[in-house]
């Protein structure tokens, strides 16, 4: 920064940010922007443009800074600079710092002052520094709000700056009445300006003031449908469906059924698949809220032939054979809400619709490995476990389809596929047992490949194979899983099938695995890791082995962990080195350890009660000496206590 060569200055100064993420101190962070402070009270530009970059980068570090008067005393005595470009950075710099400056006087002032300028570059911005300061302070939303008014109605400003202008109304939530004053000037030049981009602008910020202010959100999702369905331009339509889906996500229980009808009459009768594909988006949105009850709480009658007969589940059943993937995916997302939200109604044909369109669905994108269709895939398969988790009647077909889809399906979408059919084995471990053969027969199939996606397969296709076994590993199943990882698999592959055993209980396997991989490692601190996960492994194996009312059992288990646990935490400690001290593995051993040491406590603490209980003048003496714990005996001294 002392350099005399503007270059090198430069370079100083963005490399600020840099600096403040490696060391995130007050100290620091508040001598550095004083020291840019000064840099941008005296140089160019270009300097004070590099200046502001940086702030606007590090903006969650300006609560950092201590002597904010200092800072912003410096950097506001540019604004009275007789050139238009500094005075613009100046009020990009204010604007970018207005979170720690909320309310300073001089900076509201400066910004009025600014939007009465006849240069261009000053005039945007003012309007930045306007929309940042009205989000962030009531009584400069209050203030700058007539002349926003003013400047948007007046006749001598341009079309392209009262585009600028509109969206600081967005801000203007912070009371009731400025939000309502705001709403009745967007509200007049929704209609007084019916151009393209001005509607689009208007709505748009029409839709964050109410979202932002949670008043008339009802009556902006009506003027949105509205738009929707009268107004001819694609564009504005497009507009109206983002606008319903932030409304849909962020506030769903404002829907009425009269808004949800609407929206379906609207897809049902569109011709473009663009639309019908975002209307599509919103419905199945509301379908996994609340808004789906009241849709069909309210709906006349409660047979299910009445149900069927309404536009929404009309509609969902019309796409769920689309031609586009988009569509029909959102289709069966709204099928599959409907049977998991109603599920106090009989609807036994929906459950049907909705398992027929996933298998459809699955089919079709499984075969195809573009991103599009294993975006879709992904919707699918997660409506396929949301089915089953609250229809379980349905979940044979659903495991059944799958299994015989993965044969045929492209690597990336059996992975999928292997995730969906893990979830669905959690949920319901009844169905674990009939997909082991099915797996099996995949795991051997696959080829001596070293592509990515087949790596990717075998740890997939392990983990569900570990799932289903509910921790009780065949030695059939382990042979051919240690087979399949000599002939196709690397070392990572090993470790990650290892690690997933480990998660899924069945430690007696990851022990194997972690034992075969000592001798690849390249470095002896991975041996060590490896040996101390070996060793874990094996200890969590002998607690499998615990019986109910078996207690020297138990101890002698408890013992055989102890053992193994304490040979691990040794191995786990000599892996740690000082970029990677392994502190927390190293502290949650530790805890697991004393965990057990307790219940060894416990449990012999107990059989000697069980043999030596207290004598009967054991409450006499208790009371004698104050001590309340001797009517235990003489386990209270062996215990410690």
């Amino acid at each position: 920064l002392r350099s005399g060569k503007l270059g090198e200055q430069c370079e100083a100064v963005v490399r600020f940010p840099r600096l403040f993420q490696k060391y995130p101190f007050p100290i620091l962070i508040n001598s550095a922007f004083l020291k840019l402070a000064d840099v941008f009270r005296v140089g160019n530009n270009f300097l004070r443009l590099c200046v502001l970059k940086v702030t606007q980068q590090s903006e969650k570090h300006l609560e950092k800074i201590l002597n904010v008067d200092e800072f912003v005393k410096r950097v506001f005595s540019v604004i009275h600079s007789n050139d238009p470009v500094a005075r613009a950075i100046t009020l990009r710099m204010l604007g970018s710092m207005a979170s720690i400056i909320p309310e300073r006087k001089n900076a509201h002032h400066s910004i009025r002052q600014s939007l009465d300028s006849h240069d261009n570059v000053e005039v945007e911005a003012a309007i930045f520094a306007a929309a940042n300061f009205s989000a962030q302070s009531k009584d400069f939303a209050a203030g700058i709000c007539n002349k926003i008014s003013e400047m948007i109605q007046g006749l001598a400003t341009p079309v392209d700056l009262k585009l600028k202008l509109i969206p600081i109304l967005q801000h203007m939530h912070h009371d009731a009445s400025l939000a309502s004053s705001s709403r009745q000037l967007l509200q007049q030049l929704v209609t007084s300006y019916p151009s393209t981009k001005m509607v689009i602008v208007t709505l748009h910020t029409f839709t964050l003031l109410a979202a932002s202010s949670l008043v008339d959100i009802p009556k902006q999702i009506q003027l949105l449908l509205q738009y929707l369905k009268n107004d001819p331009r694609k564009a504005v339509k497009r507009l109206a469906i983002q606008d319903l889906k932030l409304l849909a996500n962020k506030t769903p229980h404002t829907w009425s059924r009269e808004n949800i009808q609407a929206l379906c009459e609207s897809a049902l009768h569109t011709p473009y698949d663009s639309l019908k594909l975002g209307m599509l988006s919103v419905l199945s949105t509301l379908s996994g809220t609340i808004a789906i009850k009241q849709y069909f709480s309210s709906a006349p009658g409660t047979a299910a032939t009445t149900v069927r007969s309404l536009d929404l589940v009309k509609l969902a059943q019309e796409c769920c054979y689309h031609n586009n993937r988009g569509i029909a995916a959102h289709g069966v997302r709204i099928l599959t809400n409907i049977s998991a939200s109603c599920q106090e109604k009989d609807l036994l044909p929906l459950e049907q619709d909705a398992v027929f369109g996933l298998e459809a669905l699955l089919v079709l994108c499984s075969q195809d490995d573009s991103p599009g269709a294993q975006a879709t895939l992904k919707i699918t398969l997660t409506c396929m476990v949301k089915l089953v988790k609250c229809r379980p009647h349905l979940s044979q077909s659903v495991v059944e389809s799958l299994l015989t889809q993965l044969h045929s399906a492209q690597d990336a979408a059996r992975i999928l596929m292997c995730h969906c059919l893990a979830a669905i084995a959690m949920q319901l471990p009844v169905l674990a047992d009939g997909m082991l053969g099915d797996l099996m027969d995949l795991y051997k199939l696959i080829g001596r490949s070293a592509t990515d996606k087949k790596q990717e397969l075998l740890v997939s296709l392990a983990t569900v194979i570990f799932v289903s076994s509910q921790k009780a590993l065949s030695s059939e199943i382990k042979t051919v899983i240690k087979q399949q990882l000599e002939n196709a698999s690397n070392g990572w592959t090993a470790y990650r099938i290892a690690r997933q055993a480990s998660r899924m209980g069945n430690h007696d396997m990851a022990r194997e695995l972690y034992q075969s991989l000592l001798t690849q490692v390249a470095s002896e601190h991975f041996y060590f890791w490896l040996n101390s996960l070996k060793e874990f492994s094996h200890a969590e194996q002998c607690l499998t082995g615990l019986q109910e009312d078996n207690y020297s059992s138990a101890l002698s288990c408890i013992a055989e962990a102890l053992k193994s646990y304490h040979k691990g935490i040794a191995s786990l400690t000599a892996a740690s080195t000082p970029l990677n001290p392994l502190s927390f593995q190293c502290g949650f051993v530790k805890l697991r350890i004393d965990l057990l040491q307790a219940f060894s406590q416990l449990i012999c603490t107990c059989n000697s009660l069980k043999t030596s209980p207290p004598p009967a003048i054991a409450t006499t003496i208790a009371m004698t000496s104050g001590n309340d714990l001797q009517r235990c005996g003489r386990i209270s001294n062996q215990a410690g206590v």
